[in-house]
């Protein structure tokens, strides 16, 4: 009785007590367990009295009575609606050798966790499934496809080995792509983004005689760990293979193709008219269906930071952030957190960013994955530049100094460069600048490209016009291929900074005139202030004091002290008296910290303590204390008074 009751993992009375009499086991052997206090039955459920009773009870009875008791309490389940997941895994128990019956339930019952979100649990009972799989082909898929959910939960040493025992078992060309994209999402994860690449690629050469289609996507794929290791000459590669079949395919691999030809001319210091095929191609996912896989979506992500595109980057990163909770895909968090963050940070909602980036770090670091912890290092580098936080962006930066990536590596160069300029050090930002690799393979970088407006501006504050003509000259090409106002805008900020003064106003106008269409509110403010101080060198006080007072508040509102206070010296030097001094723009909201707005933001939908510990992975204890922390700063004592509360991203609760 004792074993049938631990190896059923419920305690439901009536499910213990039938499989027992098929078993011919005496019912009275429930009374004498409970009156010896090794298990309390009651509420029609039998509870051991402790873990280790129920360990003993079953690990003590031998194999085959083990057996056994898993096929009488599958025998008892089967059928039963609600039960068939409890059922899958006891028929798995009961067999003793492969058992396609047994698998295929399993699988069954993977998917049926898939939707609950519990990926570890999908991992476990795919790789059982796999083990009971007669069939070496389903075998190796089903651990394929138990290597994805263990990287999806986070548990990427596992993964690994799931992936490599996979290997030997799987021929089917698409089996072998799923396998390959789950090796690259963990190699990633590592910091591999070399082998990532080669992986990708392989299996793309292996299969490609077979699914010329599948070859080209994986090769597609293998685009974003060459462009973040600035393996400039391995996209050229894949980009002439590519070119070299004969497919004629419609539907998604042309434009495919279209764009590997064009990111294989990018890398070959050609005219990046791969950006405007890129667009063309993630457009065209939109009118159609984009991947269901979360990866993939995430790729495209990228892709739309790529191409300067951050309110579609930050929609799609959002929802996949959403999806990444819901199902309790902790493993691609950190990623997807990155991409949240860097979106966040380039629309202007910097303590959004900063709370998005410190979670992130924060799981990435528990579940080992140091190239995304770098990546958001790298994110709170950058908030620190332009807070003007020269002790915390140095501090951050130091944590990623030895960090080699071209993605990591450009966002500190550019952290770095934007403090340098905002404290007023030009000529050491250039320095830095040319140490990088400002004009070479790393300037191609999506951080590099969106920055090299600040080098144009710190040559033409050290004088270096040459160096500034040929910075804007990289910023106008690129901005030809966005769709983004605010790329335009800043190119011909650009092109105001260098034009003769009977030029730049024409050149500023057309600027602020696209910065009004939204994007990117701290490059408009910079705007502002560049063409404000043009102004009041012209002596046209009150026409400065108009854009230096729009930059201001911007400025402010971002928290950019030091832009703050060139914009405020610039309107006194404009005859405006009454500056202030940035607090007085201070709301509610600034006096939370980043987790706690987060927390509270979740608190006013409802939700309980549980519920948002399981939405952020923290403990419910955590929770608890933080809102008993946020409350007071906020003048509130519920969470109905919360919900009261104007909590918008980018809104500004006044008390």
């Amino acid at each position: 009785m004792l074993l049938v009751a631990a190896a059923d993992d419920t305690g439901s009375l009536d499910v213990i007590l039938t499989a027992a009499r098929t078993l011919g086991v005496d019912l009275a052997g429930l009374d004498t367990a409970e009156a010896a206090g090794l298990v309390h039955v009651g509420d029609g459920r039998v509870t051991f009295r402790h873990p280790l009773v129920r360990s003993a009870a079953y690990h003590l009875a031998s194999f085959m009575r083990r057996l056994a008791a898993h096929r009488a309490l599958a025998g008892t389940l089967a059928g039963r609606p609600g039960d068939v997941d409890r059922w899958a895994w006891h028929l798995a128990s009961a067999a003793t050798g492969p058992d396609e019956e047994s698998a295929a339930a399993l699988e069954r019952s993977a998917e049926h966790a898939r939707a609950r979100g519990g990926h570890a649990a999908v991992a476990a009972a795919c790789e059982r499934a796999a083990r009971l799989s007669p069939d070496p082909r389903e075998r190796g898929r089903r651990l394929t496809l138990a290597a994805a959910a263990a990287a999806e939960a986070g548990l990427y040493e596992r993964a690994g080995e799931l992936a490599d025992q996979a290997a030997a078992d799987v021929a089917d060309p698409q089996v072998l792509a799923y396998l390959a994209r789950t090796r690259a999402m963990i190699a990633m994860a590592r910091g591999e983004a070399e082998t990532a690449h080669t992986v990708l690629t392989g299996t793309a050469e292996a299969i490609i005689g077979q699914a010329e289609d599948v070859a080209v996507t994986l090769f597609f794929d293998a685009l974003t760990p060459a462009w973040i290791s600035s393996n400039y000459a391995a996209i050229a590669r894949a980009a002439t293979r590519v070119s070299e079949l004969h497919s004629t395919k419609a539907g998604p691999l042309r434009p495919m193709r279209r764009v590997l030809a064009g990111m294989g001319g990018l890398a070959g210091e050609e005219p990046p008219a791969g950006l405007a095929w890129l667009r063309d191609m993630i457009e065209g996912l939109r009118d159609r269906s984009e991947p269901a896989e979360l990866q993939e979506r995430a790729q495209l992500a990228i892709w739309d930071l790529v191409i300067g595109d951050d309110t579609m980057a930050y929609e799609r990163a959002v929802a996949i952030e959403r999806e990444c909770r819901d199902q309790g895909a902790i493993g691609l968090l950190p990623l997807v957190l990155s991409l949240v963050a860097r979106s966040q940070m380039f629309l202007g909602l910097h303590r959004e960013a900063l709370a998005s980036a410190e979670e992130g770090l924060r799981i990435a670091r528990d579940t080992d994955q140091g190239y995304y912890a770098a990546l958001l290092v790298g994110v709170l580098t950058y908030l620190a530049a332009i807070e003007g936080d020269e002790e915390r962006c140095l501090k951050f930066a130091e944590q990623i100094a030895d960090v080699h990536d071209a993605a990591t590596g450009g966002m500190r160069c550019v952290s770095l460069n934007l403090l340098d300029l905002a404290l007023g050090r030009p000529e050491m930002a250039l320095r830095r600048a040319e140490a990088f690799g400002a004009f070479g393979p790393a300037a191609r970088t999506v951080m590099i490209m969106h920055r090299m407006p600040d080098l144009v501006e710190a040559a033409v504050r050290a004088g270096r016009p040459r160096f500034a003509a040929a910075a804007s000259e990289r910023v106008q090409m690129w901005a030809a291929q966005t769709p983004s106002s605010w790329a335009d805008a800043v190119a011909l900020r650009c092109s105001a900074l260098l034009a003769p003064d009977e030029d730049a106003e024409r050149y500023y106008e057309q600027a602020l005139h696209l910065h009004q269409r939204g994007g990117r509110p701290f490059e408009r403010a910079r705007t502002e202030l560049l063409y404000g101080e043009w102004l009041r060198r012209l002596r046209r006080r009150a026409d400065a004091r108009h854009q230096l007072r729009s930059a201001l508040d911007i400025f402010d509102r971002l928290g950019a002290r030091p832009w703050a206070e060139r914009a405020r010296a610039e309107l006194r030097a404009a005859g405006e008296r009454q500056t202030g001094d940035g607090r007085a723009s201070e709301g509610v909201l600034d006096r939370l910290t980043p987790q706690e707005l987060q927390i509270i933001r979740l608190a006013a939908t409802g939700l309980s303590n549980r519920d948002i510990a399981a939405q952020l992975f923290l403990s419910p204890r955590t929770i608890g204390y933080h809102l008993y922390k946020a409350y007071p700063k906020l003048g509130v004592a519920s969470r109905a008074e919360l919900a009261r509360l104007d909590l918008d991203e980018g809104g500004r609760l006044t008390g």
